[in-house]
């Protein structure tokens, strides 16, 4: 399929998860996410923050464990600004606002430069076998992930398993090294 049938198809397999199904798969994501990514030499993860009318997947778990668990590890979080992304470090949630498009992001902090990064969480609707992923159309992430170092781990999570082959991949379409899904792992 292509991305724009495969946006269309996911959003409305997201639409269709009951809220209670949609908890139990966000739990099965933070713990398989634990499982998937060591994380001892990791010392600053970009995090996306989910967009609840969507219904991604929420990472606020992740994010909270992270605090609890591993708290030499620095958290980023995205801002939109000139149509690019810009990261900052997480100070609390005293920094953070909802933007015109209804997505909570920094109002202010300390910018964390993108080679700082060791590992993002990519926001996405579908990804393939090959770690290919179809986001929301407008390139933000991908453009954001050339910023980064090449080892910089490209994490993305979905409630549901890979397609086979997205049809229509264009080279500046950057690959996830892990996806994880409430049941599998997927390593490319």
């Amino acid at each position: 399929m292509k991305k724009d049938e495969l946006r269309k198809v996911y959003l409305a397999k997201r639409k269709a998860l009951t809220p209670t199904k949609k908890t139990l798969f966000d739990r099965q994501l933070c713990d398989r996410f634990f499982l998937a990514i060591d994380l001892s030499f990791i010392k600053v993860v970009h995090f996306y923050l989910p967009i609840e009318s969507k219904g991604e997947p929420d990472t606020w778990l992740i994010i909270d464990r992270i605090q609890t668990e591993f708290p030499h590890i620095q958290l980023s979080l995205p801002k939109i600004k000139d149509n690019e992304i810009e990261s900052f470090y997480f100070e609390g949630m005293h920094q953070l606002e909802k933007n015109s498009w209804g997505i909570v992001e920094p109002k202010q902090g300390m910018s964390t430069p993108p080679e700082k990064i060791d590992l993002v969480l990519v926001p996405l609707l579908a990804f393939d076998n090959n770690g290919h992923r179809v986001g929301y159309g407008k390139g933000f992430y991908d453009r954001f992930l050339k910023e980064c170092r090449p080892e910089c781990q490209k994490v993305g999570l979905s409630f549901f398993s890979a397609e086979d082959k997205i049809e229509d991949i264009f080279f500046e379409d950057i690959a996830l090294s892990i996806a994880i899904t409430p049941t599998q792992i997927y390593t490319f």
